[in-house]
């Protein structure tokens, strides 16, 4: 006797106003626009991406809140920069005279062109609370997948909040790739048949807010009794669609589709985490850097990122909307196991999923074998 999956599309159900106001932050922040963010004890900062930084921009900014703009940068990035050594969490950097468009940029982003560089004498720098609302303003930066870096003026206390500016809280940032992994739900699912799995389904979940969906591959009639053969795969727009010899992606992506056919069942989780995390544009500008000599993991370090910055409690979530409870995770990336183990899932086996190298993946490879422990 099996237990089938669960594909049952789930009842729709508004979604909490903390999502809305991260989503809508996001868009915001993406367009250029300043946002406003609440922080402990309704304290509130003004926020534009560095990226956004123009000299009307920043003039904006300046008015808005009526104080001098500062930088905020995280610490990854202060370090690569040479200003301070690396640390966990962001810093707020000074600038004597006032930040311009031209200083931002060259602090903020390692493959700006043609722009002079800054009087680093002129910097001060000194640490954020992590819960503060120019600390969160980088976190934003983050779920939009832009750079992490952001321009920030705090208006003197008791200053009115202004009108036409849209406001989020600090916490609700920091609580969003939770809060939206927990809302995900299954929205549709039909039956696409597959080079090397012709019986196969594909499974759309989307998050309360509207945000950008996930997919789960569904082959063959898994049996939820059972450790359900599974791999976690981030997309990969370069890899899985172009054929990219960078990375092995792409070869990850259709060997997993293979051998799950050739096994008879089982499910490739498709998550929305494009360069672990980081988002397309900023991938390539990883890869830019990686052609300056960087490798992959030092490439998002130079960018300020973390080097993997994926979550996976949507992976977990999806599992557990699927009904499964227990896999054997095709992966050579042991924090998968550990992430999986973690949420709640039982990862009854590794399964070894090793591909072949080529010229322009080798040393990719090896960096992930020799720095972040994968296992070939």
């Amino acid at each position: 006797m099996t237990k089938p999956l669960d594909i049952t599309p789930g009842p729709t159900q508004p979604a909490p106003a903390p999502l809305i106001a991260v989503d809508r932050a996001v868009a915001e922040l993406r367009r250029g626009a300043v946002v406003a963010l609440r922080g402990p004890a309704g304290r509130v900062a003004y926020a534009l991406a560095a990226e956004a930084a123009t000299p009307d921009s920043l003039a904006n900014l300046t008015t808005l809140a009526g104080s001098k703009p500062f930088l905020v940068l995280t610490g990854r990035r202060v370090g690569v920069l040479e200003l301070a050594p690396p640390q966990p969490g962001t810093l707020r950097l000074d600038m004597d005279g006032g930040l311009s468009a031209e200083a931002c940029a060259w602090l903020a982003d390692p493959v700006v062109r043609d722009v002079p560089r800054p009087d680093l004498n002129a910097l001060t720098l000194s640490p954020l609370d992590p819960e503060s609302a120019a600390a969160a303003s980088v976190n934003l930066a983050k779920l939009a997948r832009l750079l992490p870096a952001t321009v920030v003026a705090v208006p003197p206390a008791g200053a009115l909040l202004l009108q036409g500016v849209l406001v989020v809280d600090a916490a609700d940032i920091a609580a969003y790739p939770v809060n939206a992994a927990r809302s995900l739900r299954l929205i549709s699912q039909a039956k696409v048949p597959l080079e090397g799995a012709e019986n196969a389904r594909i499974a759309s979940f989307r998050p309360a807010d509207g945000g950008i969906e996930h997919l789960a591959i569904i082959i063959g009639e898994p049996d939820g009794d059972q450790p359900v053969l599974t791999r976690l795969h981030s997309e990969c727009f370069t890899g899985d669609l172009l054929g990219s010899l960078r990375c092995d992606c792409g070869d990850q992506l259709r060997g997993a589709i293979a051998e799950i056919g050739q096994a008879g069942s089982g499910i490739l989780l498709y998550l929305s985490q494009e360069g672990r995390g980081i988002g397309l544009v900023n991938k390539l500008r990883a890869y830019e850097l990686q052609d300056g000599g960087f490798d992959t993991l030092d490439a998002n370090l130079q960018l300020g990122f973390d080097d993997d910055e994926r979550i996976y409690h949507p992976a977990a979530r999806m599992l557990a909307l699927l009904g499964v409870t227990s896999v054997r995770l095709l992966t050579n990336n042991p924090l998968k196991v550990q992430a999986l183990a973690a949420h709640g899932v039982t990862v009854a086996e590794r399964v070894p999923h090793v591909f072949p190298s080529n010229g322009h993946n080798r040393n990719y490879l090896a960096t992930k074998a020799n720095r972040s422990g994968h296992m070939f």
